[in-house]
């Protein structure tokens, strides 16, 4: 399963680290974007500050997980990259738009709880998810 946002560098790799935690091994998961940056420093920081590990995250362009073959189901996680879904994805779509921790203007504390603030929406969405059985 492929999280998708456009510089994949917050959410997605929210998205990816926190199912990776909760899922386990019960799950593939990655993220991508279609327009990649480096993943934020503050992305890691707040997944490490609740224990969930942040090792192999990276930005990835969605073509270098397509080239592999078409995702089962792909998670648009902001509105610019579910508009571009239906193009990419090749198998089944969905829409989680989440409001984008990165652009928060602020001091170091502000944009920090906006990351917090993103992780914690992430993560309740990924374990109501789970816990309804998926897709």
């Amino acid at each position: 399963m492929l999280f998708l946002c456009t510089a994949n560098s917050a959410r997605s790799q929210l998205a990816e680290a926190i199912l990776r935690d909760r899922a386990g091994d019960d799950i593939t998961a990655c993220s991508a974007g279609t327009d990649p940056a480096s993943v934020h420093p503050l992305a890691i920081e707040v997944l490490e500050e609740v224990g969930i590990c942040t090792s192999g995250l990276r930005s990835t362009d969605v073509d270098e997980v397509l080239a592999d073959g078409p995702v089962a189901l792909t998670i648009a996680v902001c509105a610019a990259a579910s508009e571009k879904c239906p193009v990419v994805a090749g198998g089944q779509v969905r829409a989680w738009p989440f409001d984008d921790p990165a652009a928060c203007q602020g001091d170091e504390e502000t944009r920090r709880e906006a990351f917090r603030t993103i992780r914690d929406q992430i993560s309740t969405k990924i374990e109501s998810w789970l816990a309804a059985g998926m897709p």
